[in-house]
């Protein structure tokens, strides 16, 4: 096998460098003289640096010469590093994962410790990309030669270590396919739990949010929480209901979560231990396709204090989410669940990729990975969209409606 070679480009960037550089190469011996075997590039702020991995015939005199010239000609760096041969591309490039981490702010030790862990296991670290620098800062690692299992539980101890937020994900085009998300709603979706709103119409409040937290703890059965806080709503007339679903306010980042996503294809979808009164609403004004809650009965314009049918639980949001699935017809290896609470936790682990949002510690350790940050859309940083891709995308679309008008 001919020798690999690693040729490297570095210097202040402007147009023309890549084609000076492989235009050099293609006029170095016949057609067959050089294989390029891997290209990396980027580009930080006026900064170029460019790799090129080849297999060559060709002398390494005449490569080093052929450097200097590109080098002289084009005013940059061009270094030469010769292999004793190629590596095998196709073994590299198993087991690849993408890592994901999430700062706010993200600091030099937090990545250092995350790329100890990574190499601790003997992963490698084979590209880094930013995602975002606002609200949150996020890198993107491509990790190759390290197993799934081992990799989540090194990265979620680093996780713990440093304070970020860090998803792993296995490369492949299933990252990329048509998916679904469906997320839970009070305290995700939405600020705040909706039925604390109607207790504290109700003059329950504080007997209310002291079963709500300890339900969502997991102490308490959900099912038989639910109904002793919905028995203290009795009496409370629809305008109160309505009244308490305009003083819930969205999580911050949530219509961008959900435009974006829509705009590529997902369905997007709700799950609530919550009630239809408030998530119906809801899921029309987002354009949602999927939502499932309990029902609140109502007689005479009042609520009775009982729910209408089974209780929507922590087994019921499960499979909710696989109903849902096969409604859009999308394997649950392409499904994303979001959640904060311990009834949240079949579905998250039934999800392709289960994420804890401002959760309950016993919620974070289960989960795929968890997200600390108060903003929903920072989601989309853990599935490779970028929050340049994001604003390009909402720009594109202004500009379309003013040409229309």
């Amino acid at each position: 096998m001919a020798p690999s070679v690693l040729v490297t480009l570095t210097g202040r960037d402007r147009p023309g460098l890549t084609s000076a550089l492989f235009t050099a190469l293609a006029e170095v011996g016949d057609e067959s003289a050089i294989e390029i075997l891997d290209v990396e590039q980027v580009v930080i702020r006026d900064r170029l640096v460019l790799g090129v991995l080849l297999r060559s015939g060709v002398g390494s005199d005449r490569l080093r010469a052929l450097a200097a010239q590109v080098g002289a000609d084009t005013g940059m760096q061009v270094d030469v590093s010769f292999g004793t041969a190629a590596r095998d591309l196709t073994e590299h490039r198993k087991s690849r994962h993408h890592v994901i981490m999430l700062g706010r702010p993200l600091r030099a030790g937090a990545v250092g410790g995350v790329a100890t862990a990574i190499a601790d296991i003997g992963g490698n670290i084979d590209s880094i990309s930013r995602l975002s620098d606002h609200p949150v800062t996020s890198l993107e690692l491509m990790v190759s030669g390290a197993r799934s299992g081992p990799l989540r539980t090194a990265l979620t101890a680093a996780a713990t270590d440093t304070g970020v937020d860090i998803a792993v994900e296995k490369a492949g085009l299933h990252r990329r396919g048509k998916r679904l998300i469906v997320m839970d709603v009070d305290s995700t979706l939405v600020q705040g739990e909706f039925i604390d709103v109607l207790a504290a119409l109700a003059g329950c409040g504080e007997q209310v949010a002291a079963i709500t937290a300890a339900a969502m703890r997991g102490e308490l059965d959900f099912a038989e929480s639910l109904r002793t806080r919905v028995s203290l709503l009795r009496g409370l007339s629809t305008e109160e209901l309505d009244q308490a679903r305009a003083a819930v306010p969205l999580t911050a980042g949530a219509r961008t979560l959900v435009r974006t996503l829509k705009r590529m294809g997902y369905h997007c979808g709700i799950v609530s231990g919550g009630f239809t009164q408030f998530t119906d609403p809801l899921a029309a004004s987002l354009g949602l396709d999927f939502a499932a809650a309990n029902t609140l009965e109502v007689r005479d314009g009042r609520l009775t204090g009982r729910l209408v049918g089974e209780v929507l639980d922590r087994a019921g949001k499960a499979h909710a989410l696989t109903r849902f699935a096969a409604a859009a017809g999308v394997p649950m290896s392409q499904t994303v669940a979001v959640g904060d609470g311990a009834n949240d936790l079949d579905m998250l682990k039934r999800a392709g990729l289960g994420i804890a949002f401002n959760a309950k510690p016993a919620v974070r350790e289960q989960a795929h990975t968890s997200l600390n940050q108060p903003f929903l859309d920072a989601i989309l940083f853990f599935l490779g969209i970028s929050r340049y891709d994001v604003e390009s995308a909402d720009t594109e679309e202004a500009d379309l409606l003013a040409e229309r008008d």
